[in-house]
């Protein structure tokens, strides 16, 4: 097991602290069952800064049944895909396998890495034969413990949402990758409700995943908007995935969540700038602030005094600038002689005083 210090590269990525966060662009089924449009979402996530792109590996038929009744039949007034069949709604929202290739090419020539979640043994296989540089696991099959040896299997980093998983399944899943040959993983916190709210995102539990597993931990993100993946990466997270989309209003099974292009570009840009501002445990002044200092309060002369008079509230404030002595020392100052006669707007000094 590779220490946390060691951070992990997939593609010309590093992901660990000494880097910021990896933003991953989920497409899933916002191409709408258009290969051009599929295209745009990779080029519009490439423009608003996302560092990689990610897919589904999957056909209905390698998904669920064809069936429109009982188990296989959305009934929950509460879920957006209520009233359909599994099976048609990943007919939908499958990204169809033809597609991969000229996805991730389209991605290479961007600069952005392509990958995808594989679903089943054949999704592997078919990804292996496109040499994607890493793999998602999906919260939902994050207990499947064969498919989890089947990635774990092919040595390249792993990322595994934990959605609705116990600590207890989620040891056996990160054992279940470890003994299967995965040196390289990284676990994302995710509640699995579509769209998910702030009150159960509960992302306090990112650094006690991360120390619990030793591995790298990010946030897999179903909130609207971009506060709580941002606020994540104050607590340690180093991969960011929200899904994506070229606009909500164009409908898909996704696109309620999804983030749009804007949204993604401030995303992209904020949660760097929330990297950056971690830092380290610092007090005191730092060599930036140093310029600072004049504008502190300090003791002034507000008034003109002749040698021998007694300093007193009347003529002596704490104001700005900080030339002066702190105000600290006013009680010491009350009552005590100038030994020189000072002018309106002199700092106090203890050479001036006796």
């Amino acid at each position: 097991m590779k220490s946390l210090s060691n951070p992990i590269k997939i593609g010309k990525r590093l992901i660990g602290f000494d880097a910021p966060p990896f933003v991953i662009a989920e497409m899933s089924g916002n191409h709408n069952q258009s290969l051009m449009r599929a295209l745009e979402i990779v080029d519009a996530a490439a423009k608003a800064g996302a560092h990689a792109l990610k897919i589904q590996t999957y056909t209905a038929d390698t998904m669920t049944l064809d069936l429109d009744e009982g188990d296989f039949f959305i009934t929950d007034p509460k879920s957006l895909w209520n009233g359909t069949s599994l099976y048609k709604l990943y007919q939908q929202a499958h990204t169809p396998w033809d597609w991969h290739k000229p996805i991730f090419d389209r991605c290479r020539e961007l600069g952005m890495i392509g990958f995808s979640t594989p679903f089943d043994d054949t999704a592997v296989d078919f990804l292996e034969e496109l040499d994607v540089p890493c793999y998602k696991i999906a919260s939902f099959e994050n207990t499947d413990l064969p498919l989890i040896r089947k990635v774990a299997a092919t040595g390249k980093p792993m990322i595994i949402s934990t959605g609705m998983a116990s600590i207890a399944e989620l040891d056996e899943t990160v054992r279940a990758a470890r003994d299967a040959g995965c040196e390289d993983l990284i676990l994302l916190k995710c509640t699995s409700t579509y769209p998910a709210t702030p009150e159960n995102t509960n992302i306090l539990t990112i650094p006690h995943m991360r120390d619990l597993f030793g591995c790298q931990v990010g946030l897999s993100d179903h909130t609207m908007g971009v506060g709580v993946a941002v606020a994540s990466v104050a607590l340690g997270a180093s991969v960011i995935e929200k899904h994506f989309t070229l606009s909500r209003v164009d409908g898909g099974v996704d696109s309620t969540f999804s983030l749009e292009p804007a949204e993604m570009q401030s995303l992209v840009i904020e949660s760097e700038r929330a990297y950056r501002a971690l830092g380290n445990v610092s007090y005191g002044t730092t060599t930036v602030e140093q310029p600072s200092l004049k504008f502190r309060r300090s003791l002034y002369f507000v008034a003109d005094l002749q040698v021998g008079e007694v300093i007193t509230e009347d003529n002596v404030r704490a104001i700005r600038p900080g030339y002066g002595l702190a105000p600290k020392f006013t009680d010491l100052v009350l009552g005590r002689h100038v030994n020189c006669a000072v002018r309106r707007g002199t700092p106090v000094s203890w050479d001036l005083i006796r």
